[in-house]
Protein backbone atom coordinates (compact mmCIF):
# COMPACT_ATOMS: atom_id res chain seq x y z
CA UNK A 1 0.00 0.00 0.00
CA UNK A 2 1.02 3.77 -0.40
CA UNK A 3 0.40 6.30 1.53
CA UNK A 4 -0.33 9.53 0.40
CA UNK A 5 -1.76 13.04 1.22
CA UNK A 6 -4.56 13.67 -0.92
CA UNK A 7 -5.36 17.55 -2.26
CA UNK A 8 -8.00 17.60 0.54
CA UNK A 9 -5.32 17.03 2.94
CA UNK A 10 -6.35 13.63 3.73
CA UNK A 11 -4.08 10.77 4.21
CA UNK A 12 -5.01 7.94 2.12
CA UNK A 13 -3.24 4.61 1.83
CA UNK A 14 -4.77 3.37 -1.56
CA UNK A 15 -2.94 2.39 -4.53
CA UNK A 16 -5.43 4.64 -6.57
CA UNK A 17 -5.05 7.95 -4.85
CA UNK A 18 -2.66 9.08 -7.81
CA UNK A 19 -6.51 9.60 -9.53
CA UNK A 20 -7.28 12.26 -7.85
CA UNK A 21 -4.89 14.74 -8.57
CA UNK A 22 -4.29 13.28 -12.22
CA UNK A 23 -7.97 13.29 -12.97
CA UNK A 24 -7.70 17.41 -12.34
CA UNK A 25 -4.78 17.40 -14.29
CA UNK A 26 -6.06 15.43 -17.49
CA UNK A 27 -9.24 18.37 -16.86
CA UNK A 28 -7.07 21.22 -17.06
CA UNK A 29 -5.24 19.53 -19.90
CA UNK A 30 -8.45 19.13 -22.29
CA UNK A 31 -9.72 22.45 -21.48
CA UNK A 32 -6.15 23.72 -22.68
CA UNK A 33 -6.14 21.58 -25.71
CA UNK A 34 -9.71 22.52 -26.83
CA UNK A 35 -8.87 26.01 -25.70
CA UNK A 36 -5.74 26.25 -28.46
CA UNK A 37 -7.59 23.64 -31.11
CA UNK A 38 -4.70 21.27 -30.51
CA UNK A 39 -7.33 18.38 -29.50
CA UNK A 40 -5.87 16.50 -32.23
CA UNK A 41 -2.37 15.97 -30.39
CA UNK A 42 -4.94 13.26 -28.27
CA UNK A 43 -5.58 9.92 -30.11
CA UNK A 44 -9.25 8.73 -30.47
CA UNK A 45 -8.37 5.59 -28.29
CA UNK A 46 -6.78 7.90 -25.40
CA UNK A 47 -9.99 9.58 -25.46
CA UNK A 48 -12.12 6.52 -25.61
CA UNK A 49 -10.15 4.98 -22.46
CA UNK A 50 -10.69 8.04 -20.67
CA UNK A 51 -14.41 8.15 -21.52
CA UNK A 52 -15.23 4.99 -21.12
CA UNK A 53 -13.45 4.52 -17.44
CA UNK A 54 -15.36 7.90 -16.65
CA UNK A 55 -18.86 6.09 -17.06
CA UNK A 56 -18.05 3.34 -15.72
CA UNK A 57 -16.20 4.80 -13.03
CA UNK A 58 -19.62 7.24 -12.34
CA UNK A 59 -21.79 4.20 -12.75
CA UNK A 60 -20.20 2.40 -9.69
CA UNK A 61 -20.04 4.94 -7.14
CA UNK A 62 -23.63 5.93 -8.00
CA UNK A 63 -24.65 2.02 -7.98
CA UNK A 64 -22.56 0.98 -4.81
CA UNK A 65 -23.30 4.25 -3.02
CA UNK A 66 -27.09 4.30 -4.62
CA UNK A 67 -26.95 7.90 -5.15
CA UNK A 68 -26.92 10.35 -8.31
CA UNK A 69 -24.51 13.17 -8.13
CA UNK A 70 -23.68 15.57 -10.92
CA UNK A 71 -21.22 14.37 -13.48
CA UNK A 72 -20.05 17.63 -13.99
CA UNK A 73 -17.65 20.14 -12.37
CA UNK A 74 -20.14 23.69 -10.97
CA UNK A 75 -18.13 25.55 -13.84
CA UNK A 76 -19.05 23.24 -16.80
CA UNK A 77 -22.33 22.91 -15.96
CA UNK A 78 -22.67 26.64 -17.52
CA UNK A 79 -19.24 25.87 -19.69
CA UNK A 80 -20.44 22.90 -21.37
CA UNK A 81 -22.71 23.77 -24.38
CA UNK A 82 -26.34 21.55 -25.21
CA UNK A 83 -24.30 20.19 -28.57
CA UNK A 84 -21.02 18.79 -27.13
CA UNK A 85 -23.40 17.25 -24.23
CA UNK A 86 -26.09 15.48 -26.64
CA UNK A 87 -23.16 14.89 -29.46
CA UNK A 88 -21.14 12.73 -26.90
CA UNK A 89 -25.17 11.11 -25.79
CA UNK A 90 -25.76 10.44 -28.66
CA UNK A 91 -22.73 8.76 -29.78
CA UNK A 92 -22.76 6.55 -26.80
CA UNK A 93 -25.98 5.64 -27.09
CA UNK A 94 -25.23 4.88 -31.12
CA UNK A 95 -22.14 2.87 -29.73
CA UNK A 96 -24.19 0.31 -28.31
CA UNK A 97 -26.65 0.42 -31.10
CA UNK A 98 -29.25 2.09 -28.53
CA UNK A 99 -31.57 4.61 -28.81
CA UNK A 100 -33.52 7.46 -27.61
CA UNK A 101 -36.07 4.93 -26.56
CA UNK A 102 -33.83 3.03 -24.41
CA UNK A 103 -32.78 6.42 -22.85
CA UNK A 104 -36.14 6.92 -22.18
CA UNK A 105 -36.83 3.88 -20.51
CA UNK A 106 -33.72 4.33 -18.11
CA UNK A 107 -34.41 7.87 -17.66
CA UNK A 108 -35.95 7.92 -14.17
CA UNK A 109 -36.21 9.56 -10.99
CA UNK A 110 -32.87 9.75 -8.59
CA UNK A 111 -32.57 6.92 -6.37
CA UNK A 112 -31.89 9.82 -3.76
CA UNK A 113 -35.32 11.46 -4.86
CA UNK A 114 -37.48 7.99 -4.11
CA UNK A 115 -37.09 8.02 -0.03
Amino acid sequence: MTYMRASNGLLRNDDYNWVEDDAKAIHAAALDLISSQDAKLISDEAVAHLFSAAVRLYFAKADLEDRTFSPLLPEDTKALSPSELLSAVSELLRALHLGPMELALWYRARPEDQR
